[in-house]
């Protein structure tokens, strides 16, 4: 059986990935595409309470390393019991974040060394990355805009990366940023414009792919 395709979703928060992820699952059903849509952290149980634990706010701060080591153990399960056996299977497996995350988050918003995120990711899923990744680009004042304006969320209702100052989110953008000019396999998407235009454009690259890939 041939193998399924493998495509992550990056941004920072608020940069529409879940409309994003809705236009890249009914485009590939309609090509007839067997579809697994899934999240990081978490897509199994396991991995969506280490989430929880990520997500939450906590009376102690969090070591960077500690936070790394957290969600580098939920995607281990997640890849072995969600990834890797749907791409096996022949499914395309479509994934809001993956690895790149770490490498934005953790690697430049807090600071964790590159090498030994390197160093995780090769044990955690060894000869796994994602074969197309779009990434969302959206100005840190703009994300910010956009999620406080959710049902108008009061900063009690923000979980603990959302909570993070501006200064944070600058450097995960920075961070997301290097990394895609640095990748073939990532697309960057302009995400100030209007989701729909973003969706477009999202498929429209997305039907390149499949007409060379698929």
């Amino acid at each position: 059986m041939k193998r399924g395709r493998f495509i992550t979703l990056e941004g920072v928060d608020g940069a529409g990935k879940s409309t994003s992820l809705e236009a890249i699952r009914r485009f590939l059903e309609g090509r007839g595409v067997e579809v697994v849509v899934t999240r990081e952290p978490g897509g199994t149980p396991f991995a969506e309470k280490v989430r929880d634990l990520l997500l939450g706010a906590h009376e102690e701060a969090v070591d960077p390393v500690a936070e790394t080591l957290l969600l580098f153990a939920a995607r281990a399960q997640h890849v072995g019991a969600v990834i890797e056996p749907a791409l096996a299977r022949g499914r395309w497996v479509v994934s809001d974040r993956f690895t790149d995350a770490t490498r934005a988050y953790q690697g430049g918003g807090r600071g964790v060394d590159g090498q030994a995120i390197e160093g995780l990711a090769r044990l955690v899923h060894p000869g796994l990355e994602p074969d197309l990744t779009f990434y969302l680009d959206l100005p840190v004042d703009q994300a910010r805009r956009r999620i406080a304006g959710v049902g108008e969320r009061a900063a009690a209702d923000l979980d603990r990366f959302e909570r993070e100052r501006a200064s944070f989110h600058e450097r995960v953008r920075a961070a997301y940023r290097t990394l895609a000019q640095s990748s073939e396999r990532v697309r960057t998407i302009d995400a100030s414009l209007p989701e729909d235009e973003v969706a477009r454009g999202i498929v429209a690259m997305l039907g390149d792919f499949v007409d060379e890939h698929g």
